[in-house]
């Protein structure tokens, strides 16, 4: 039995009507068309005096009103960013609130050039400056001018007593016998020149070997001892008495001018000079040969390789004058070397200068106070020479002397040396 009374079903009620607020036609936005304070919307309530439409004012906070819908906001955009389909409006097409974005700068090719300037500049000192001090600490600065006794007075040029002398050392049996040099133990002085570097001009004075001399007294550069003049004597033979030392000193007393520096060469790195610099072009004016040394020139431009330039320098017996043709084709030579070794070719390329700079340097000997840059200044004044600025000549002669030997013109010297320590032009000739 149904304990429950008996229910009637309630009729249907009638739901009160509830007025949602009115809310105003939005108007379409135009940038820069905002709402100013006089409309009643202020800064604080989205729209921005004269700045357009505020992506942050919502709808809630206009009317009051939460439609529940999104704020406008697709796909996930930032927050009070969104732009166009969720994108920043900074990086959407026009820009965003502020405008149109503005497009990137132009290259400044002015500073990158600038900058990649001072990169190759900066570069190319490091190089530099590498490159010199790996040339300095190859330098052989055995020759000590300290030990040279009564020496003369400074002049106002820089003097070179430069040697080709024949040694033979480093040279394997196969060497010497490509070369014509010989198996001569020890060594001698094959050529002699005084090079003086002047603001006047240059004068490059070759000293011929079989010149006739006084060695005066000197100290042994290795015994110490005090020896005593030696009138009567070969220019050579002072080099072969007691080295460098004496020859300087021998050169010194018999001229009345200062040696400042002193250079020495042996055949073979004359020779590795020549082939690192890919050979020298010279041209011969008439042709000779000469089985001693292997010459066997035509006449004409050539381009000599250092076996080749070795003969060349050392020919003596195929010429009339014999040492002083010799002479003149060393200046000749070494002009033309110096002229070819001191360019930018060779400078500013690695893979030329410093197969150049280890072939000398190897077997170059020079005094204890010459630089890299004295050596340098050396080859630049020689290069000065084959251009004209200066002037190469053999020492003034005056006849023979005993030994088949060669006597000086000392009136003629002494006005050359004069010249030179005064830095004047140099006016004096020589006669052969």
């Amino acid at each position: 039995m149904n304990d429950w009374p008996d229910a009637q079903p309630e009729g249907p009620r009638r739901m009160r009507h509830v007025q949602r607020p009115q809310v105003p036609p939005q108007q379409p936005y135009q940038q820069n068309q905002g709402y100013d304070q006089g409309q009643g919307y202020d800064q604080g309530q989205g729209y921005d005096q004269g700045q357009g439409y505020n992506p942050n004012f919502t709808q809630a906070q206009a009317t009051g009103y939460d439609s529940g819908y999104s704020s406008g906001q697709v796909y996930g955009g930032p927050q009070g960013g969104g732009g166009r389909g969720g994108v920043p409006p900074q990086y959407a097409p026009g820009g965003g609130a502020g405008g149109p974005v503005p497009a990137r700068p132009a290259p400044n090719w002015g500073k990158r050039v600038k900058i990649g300037s001072i990169v190759v500049v900066v570069g190319l000192l490091a190089w530099g400056v590498g490159t010199y001090a790996w040339a300095s600490s190859q330098m052989r600065n055995e020759v000590d001018l300290a030990k040279v006794i009564e020496r003369p007075a400074e002049g106002d040029c820089t003097t070179y007593l430069i040697v080709g002398s024949d040694s033979r050392e480093g040279m394997s049996a196969e060497e010497k016998k490509k070369l014509h040099t010989g198996s001569a133990e020890g060594k001698r002085t094959d050529s002699m020149m005084i090079l003086a570097a002047c603001s006047s001009g240059n004068t490059m004075i070759s000293l011929p070997r079989d010149s006739w001399v006084t060695i005066p007294s000197f100290v042994g550069s290795e015994s110490g001892k005090k020896y005593a003049a030696r009138g009567g004597s070969k220019l050579n033979a002072a080099y072969a008495m007691d080295g460098p030392e004496l020859l300087v000193r021998t050169v010194e007393y018999n001229t009345g001018l200062r040696i400042d520096h002193y250079a020495e060469i042996g055949f073979a790195g004359f020779a590795n000079i020549v082939d690192a610099l890919g050979g020298v072009e010279l041209n011969i004016e008439k042709g000779f040969k000469d089985k001693k040394s292997g010459a066997d020139f035509q006449a004409g431009t050539q381009t000599l390789d250092g076996e080749q330039a070795l003969a060349f320098v050392r020919t003596r017996y195929a010429f009339a004058e014999s040492d002083l043709q010799r002479t003149k084709n060393q200046q000749k030579f070494l002009s033309a070397l110096a002229n070819q070794a001191a360019t930018p070719g060779t400078i500013l390329n690695p893979f030329r200068l410093y197969p150049t700079l280890g072939a000398g340097l190897d077997t170059l000997i020079v005094d204890k106070d010459m630089s890299l840059y004295d050596l340098g200044q050396m080859f630049f004044a020689m290069k000065g020479i084959s251009g004209g600025d200066g002037r190469s000549m053999n020492i003034p002669i005056n006849g023979t002397a005993p030994q088949n030997s060669l006597k000086w013109d000392m009136p003629k010297v002494k006005q050359l040396v004069k010249e030179i320590q005064n830095d004047e032009p140099v006016t004096v000739t020589s006669n052969r």
